[in-house]
């Protein structure tokens, strides 16, 4: 698996996991509601990938770090692990 599809897996997990709208997460970050479902959906399917602020500010709301999202199954659940302790 590349890195482009371990982020797309990984960011739509997180969301899931959060229970979070792909409209709601784009506000949550701070983008406008008129294109925040259509701008996180981009970056769930790979299309585009989120500046470096973008995806901290992901995170942040998503309470994960960032590296969460470029981490193959084993480390992501590490990653999870630690940040929970």
């Amino acid at each position: 698996m590349n890195l482009q599809e371990t982020f797309t897996k990984r960011f739509k997990q997180a969301r899931k996991a959060k229970n979070l709208t792909q409209e709601k997460l784009g506000v949550m970050i701070g983008l406008d509601g008129f294109v925040a479902s259509s701008r996180i959906n981009r970056y769930e399917k790979g299309v585009h990938l989120p500046d470096l602020t973008t995806l901290n500010n992901i995170a942040t709301a998503l309470e994960v770090p960032p590296a969460y999202f470029f981490a193959d199954d084993e480390l992501a659940q590490m990653i999870l692990a630690y940040k929970k302790s």
